[in-house]
């Protein structure tokens, strides 16, 4: 019993100092909003987080948005209700699954290069030789990459509703022959811009600052060696899902949750 409760205070005071440790690294890099001279280290960082996310994220959101069509096309078939496959569509797509998949996604492909590429640095010394000439990597390495991924996220999930939606079009009425004029209409006549779009980016947001978070603070903190860059890795991708998940749910409860 008692080497149990051993086992938990270590393990409790172990996540609390690295959430400090990660807090305080957060507040240094967002600090170190890039001047005018380290425009280039940000211009650079948007095109590998971002541009270089643009071929996953239009395949994964155009075969997305044809499935969604499909099975909403089949099912409202049965009631003769195929002229609210658009409806049904854009809902999903704005208020949920947009946000939530393109964060996975970018988890998966950049916030794993961003881990691995701040590992790679502090395996090969380089951090530590940045900090000898008195440069500071959290401005010059972290601080980059933070609102590289702040800003590239709300970006791509907005690519990735629009070509979800055109995916939907292509199934619902080019394939299976659905009206178009019901189809855009009813859209237009349902979504609302801060209901729907508004608060489907503020969840992107709040989904872009914790990604990245995560995997800068992985990569700064890993261990200098091949095994805990693949260690840290890893860790980045799952523990960016989880908590993509867990936002996610409790984003929804407060946003769209009858508290009455």
């Amino acid at each position: 019993m008692i080497e149990q409760l051993r086992r938990i205070g270590v393990e409790a005071m172990d996540f609390l100092s690295q959430l400090g440790r990660a807090s305080i690294m957060l507040g240094n890099a967002l600090w170190g909003l890039p001047r005018l001279n380290d425009l280039g280290l940000l211009v650079r960082q948007i095109y590998n987080i971002g541009v270089l996310s643009l071929i996953i994220i239009i395949f994964s959101a155009f075969s997305i948005g044809a499935v969604i069509a499909l099975q909403f096309h089949t099912q409202l078939a049965k009631f003769g209700a195929e002229d609210a496959v658009g409806v049904g569509l854009a809902m999903v797509l704005l208020r949920e699954l947009g946000p939530v998949v393109a964060a996975l996604l970018f988890a998966g492909r950049a916030g794993s290069a961003i881990t691995a590429e701040i590992g790679l640095m502090k395996a090969s010394e380089q951090l530590s030789s940045m900090e000898m000439m008195g440069v500071d990597p959290l401005r010059r390495i972290v601080a980059p990459r933070l609102w590289a991924g702040v800003f590239c996220l709300p970006m791509l999930t907005a690519i990735f509703n629009v070509v979800a939606i055109y995916g939907g079009v292509i199934v619902a009425i080019e394939w299976l022959g659905g009206d178009r004029g019901s189809y855009w209409t009813g859209m237009q006549d349902v979504v609302e811009l801060w209901e729907d779009v508004g608060k489907g980016m503020v969840k992107s947001v709040c989904f872009a600052v914790v990604v990245t978070w995560i995997a800068v603070y992985q990569g700064y903190d890993t261990e200098p060696t091949a095994e805990g860059i693949g260690l840290s890795t890893t860790s980045t991708v799952v523990t960016s899902s989880v908590m993509i998940l867990a936002m996610d749910f409790l984003l929804t409860l407060s946003m769209y949750g009858d508290f009455r």
